[in-house]
């Protein structure tokens, strides 16, 4: 048995991953020119040829197993990971059922909303989670070649950052955004109710993979509204969403991110002339606006989207801040950790770190002057919880307060938008490499910038979503120094840590 399971461990580790994506990432690049030129019967086929791709099947199942964040969480069968044998043995199963796919029921987890309701999660099983990503695979080169410029949300090669740059060129001093208003849109349960009919008269497919998406939709549908929603949880419902909801944005001059959304008005822009355009586009999805939430907003008053609070000052300047929302998220997170008695000052230094890191990461564009934005007051009471520990003076405290707050510089809306509507997908390998780069900062910045954009273990261009992770040659994780630095895709580190990522 044991012999086996190395045998099925080689198999996997021994897979030429680098040639799977390049062979992948060749199918999906033909299915997007397909689609640009407008052959749809040839888009097609060459969805059909992704679906039942080795290639692919395997870069799905490695997905879901081993890269996707929620990869640890249990569908309805309760399997929360699969080993290498059940991994060979799903693919076995996708080379005979990928055309003619059966979904599994959900598994449904409550999540606790700001207002006091509750939204519920519709975890899908590992095998449906793999076959979701399959065709995600297949659906999404087809559907970039034809979405909307100023969509941002759940798009390969697009981010919030777009999206918040986008708001600043609307209402920055040169363009008067003083004088304008914005409508914050607020679309009822969005998710729960997508019409099913609207998703698949837009989906471009053929009919095997249509019907696994009704089947997909159907496997978690609210027996009250059985026509309706796309489960919270699946690899592709962010993707149907989207499809579902394309061509809003051209109504009038805004930005959607997913299913937030800003509209721009002039002075003498008819706030209810377009509110009806919108509630039409919208009624023929089977869905509505929330009349409650959604707001007509002064500029000057400002308004939150992202986790940004956004306003024009009285001089005319644009001020974009971590909004008081996200900032009671960030300080509670950090609280835990720090006030957690079941460890050291040592291991909360290290625990906090990603946190804060990603924290500023994600505030990099706006203006992060004030003391509440630099976490000034967060750090003393780290300061002082570290000091008030045996063997602990204040020089470690301080060291340790610089390890677990990390410096992200910051540059208000200095964030380079996106081109248009590039995609991934056009074979602009230049432009996309170098664009992922800016998404790093500080040494994978520079690891990068060296590397000339390339992973330095497999050698590809980091074109896609996957993320960049920085190793440390000599495994010293305090050796800093540039030549111990490498660049390297999330999965060639886990390659080259024996299938576990160390740093």
């Amino acid at each position: 048995m044991g012999r086996h399971r190395q045998k099925s461990s080689d198999l996997w580790k021994g897979q030429n991953w680098k040639q799977l994506r390049k062979n992948l990432f060749r199918l999906q690049r033909r299915v997007y020119k397909a689609v640009q030129a407008g052959d749809l019967r040839k888009a097609r086929s060459l969805q059909k040829l992704i679906l039942k791709s080795r290639s692919a099947q395997l870069l799905a199942i490695r997905q879901v197993t081993q890269l996707n964040q929620g990869k640890k969480t249990a569908g309805i069968d309760g399997k929360t990971a699969l080993n290498y044998d059940e991994r060979l043995g799903l693919l076995e199963n996708m080379r005979q059922n990928a055309l003619d796919w059966k979904h599994s029921g959900l598994r449904e987890i409550p999540i606790p909303k700001k207002n006091g309701k509750v939204r519920i999660l519709k975890i899908p099983t590992i095998s449906d989670r793999a076959w979701q990503c399959l065709a995600k695979f297949a659906l999404e080169p087809a559907h970039e070649a034809l979405f909307h410029a100023r969509s941002y949300g759940f798009r390969t090669g697009r981010s919030a950052h777009d999206a918040q740059k986008y708001v600043f060129d609307n209402l920055k001093s040169r363009v008067n955004g003083i004088n304008k208003r914005i409508v914050e849109l607020d679309i009822k349960k969005c998710f729960d109710r997508i019409s099913h009919k609207s998703i698949m008269d837009r989906i471009i497919a053929p009919a095997s993979l249509k019907t696994g998406i009704f089947r997909c939709l159907k496997a978690g549908v609210d027996l009250e509204f059985p026509e309706q929603g796309t489960p919270q949880g699946g690899v592709v419902s962010p993707l149907l969403a989207n499809i579902a909801l394309d061509g809003i944005e051209g109504i009038h001059p805004s930005v959607r991110y997913a299913d937030d959304m800003v509209i721009f008005l002039k002075p003498k822009d008819n706030a209810e002339k377009i509110l009806n355009k919108i509630k039409e586009f919208l009624a023929e999805r089977g869905m509505e606006i929330s009349e409650e939430k959604t707001k007509i907003t002064k500029t000057t008053d400002g308004f939150d989207f992202l986790g940004w609070h956004m306003r024009v000052k009285q001089n005319g300047k644009f001020q974009c801040t971590p909004s008081a929302d996200n900032h009671r998220n960030i300080r509670r997170k950090i609280k835990a950790v720090v006030n957690n008695s079941n460890y050291g000052a040592k291991v909360k230094a290290k625990k906090l770190a990603p946190i804060v890191r990603g924290w500023r990461n994600y505030h990099k564009y706006c203006d992060m002057g004030s003391s509440r934005d630099n976490l000034w007051h967060m750090r003393y009471t780290a300061h002082r919880k570290f000091r008030s520990e045996k063997k602990v003076n204040r020089y470690q405290a301080n060291k340790l307060c610089e390890k677990g707050f990390p410096a992200v510089g910051y540059e208000q809306n200095k964030h380079i938008m996106v081109k248009g509507t590039k995609s991934p997908y056009d074979g602009d390998l230049v432009y996309w490499s170098q664009r992922n780069s800016q998404l790093y900062s500080d040494a994978t910045a520079k690891a990068l910038k060296k590397q000339n954009h390339s992973c330095g273990y497999c050698g590809m261009k980091f074109i896609d979503e996957e993320r960049v992770h920085l190793h440390h040659i000599d495994g010293n994780h305090d050796n800093w120094k540039k030549n111990n630095l490498m660049a390297v895709h999330q999965s060639c580190h886990q390659h080259i840590h024996g299938g576990k990522s160390k740093d």
